[in-house]
């Protein structure tokens, strides 16, 4: 389990005295909140491009901090919250290294709080020049329209394990044993044993039955039903109506468990067409949404679902409502209407005015007269 490495307080623009002093998680895997108090007040105190630094505290036996922009780190990113996490190096120490995997969420995003989520992520080495850059961490007008921002007060969670550093033996790097997850991430790049092919937009991948009959009960009842296909190891499975890019990242995460991000040739082609990250961010999402449903694998569904609802807007919500409708997402369905519940009527008219509602209304409108319902339910208790 992660190790509590205290909790920094930043009110009025800066850091409060009273987190002023370190905190030791004592293990080499610790978390620090980050509360940022009078969200708006700090984001008006403090221009593009300063940061405010946390407390430091103690994880894996080094010192780390966290810097915050409220406003972007730079005027390219100043429509979004910006983050740094660093080493802080006593001159001595200038050039050591240490790597680490860390994970920076909100408070609320569960999922990415367990240590088996921790793993999954990428390492990085820290020490020297090197820190983590979240230039884009989150866009402040999503955040400001989100459940995230309670009571003009924003939490934030690093998660930091440490894997080794310079002073490890002679011997080379102390490293973690591979956990189930890089095990199984290996035997789907090995193809070691694969016994199932499929062929999805003109290319082509080998599988497991085993593997993906024990994480999806579609692939359950297609490989080992009454009517299932590809019987011999010669036969291919066409898989319609699909990327090969989606389908790449479900399988992914049927055998890992962990959410697959957007390849880095697909983020290249967003500065190509001129497209907003946002938007083919929301399109990625919506691509494996579609996909975890069609092959009931729960945990990428739910976690598309989380981080839906962590980007409702105004502009945004009816169009995600239908998708919830559409796919039968009810925990998204909720979020959708708990968004919609705390808006002022201002906000509620111009969401009537989007044609997201028109789609709605006309396509699903039964979650209409439940989104009605609700809103007639709050105002009763008022």
């Amino acid at each position: 389990m992660s190790s509590f490495a205290g909790i920094t307080l930043l009110a009025e623009g800066d850091l409060s005295p009273s987190t002023a002093d370190d905190v030791d998680a004592g293990t080499d895997y610790g978390y620090h909140l980050l509360v940022v108090q009078d969200y708006l007040l700090t984001k008006e105190l403090t221009p593009s491009g300063r940061g405010i630094c946390s407390r430091a505290f103690v994880v894996g036996g080094h010192t780390w901090y966290i810097e915050y922009y409220p406003n972007g780190e730079s005027s390219k990113c100043a429509d979004y919250i910006s983050l740094h996490v660093s080493v802080l190096d006593n001159d001595e120490d200038y050039q050591k290294t240490v790597k680490a995997k860390v994970c920076v969420s909100l408070i609320d995003q569960v999922e990415k709080h367990k240590p088996m989520y921790i793993r999954g992520t990428g390492t990085r080495t820290f020490g020297g020049y090197a820190f983590m850059r979240l230039d884009k961490f989150m866009k402040k007008d999503v955040l400001e329209e989100s459940v995230n921002l309670k009571g003009n007060c924003l939490t934030i969670r690093c998660d930091i394990m440490v894997l080794n550093t310079d002073d490890d033996d002679a011997n080379g790097d102390e490293v973690l044993p591979p956990d189930v997850r890089h095990q199984f991430n290996s035997l789907l790049q090995n193809k070691v044993g694969a016994d199932v092919t499929f062929e999805v937009s003109g290319e082509t991948f080998v599988a497991h039955r085993c593997v993906l009959a024990a994480r999806s009960t579609v692939f359950m009842a297609q490989l080992f039903g009454p009517m299932k296909e590809g019987t011999t190891r010669s036969a291919i499975i066409q898989i319609k109506d699909m990327e090969a890019k989606v389908f790449k990242a479900l399988l992914s995460f049927i055998y890992t468990d962990s959410f697959p991000e957007m390849e880095e040739e697909d983020k290249a082609q967003v500065v190509e067409k001129g497209q907003e990250e946002d938007e083919m961010r929301l399109q990625w999402l919506q691509d494996l949404l579609v996909a975890a449903d069609r092959y009931d694998v729960q945990g990428l569904k739910f976690i598309c679902e989380k981080q839906f609802s962590e980007r409702l807007g105004v502009s945004s919500v009816m169009s995600t409502l239908a998708l919830a409708e559409q796919h039968r997402c009810w925990w998204l369905k909720g979020a959708c209407f708990k968004y919609l519940q705390v808006q002022p009527p201002s906000r509620l008219l111009t969401v009537m005015e989007s044609s997201g509602w028109d789609n709605v209304f006309t396509t699903y409108p039964s979650a209409l007269k439940d989104l009605i319902a609700k809103l007639i339910a709050l105002n009763q208790q008022k």
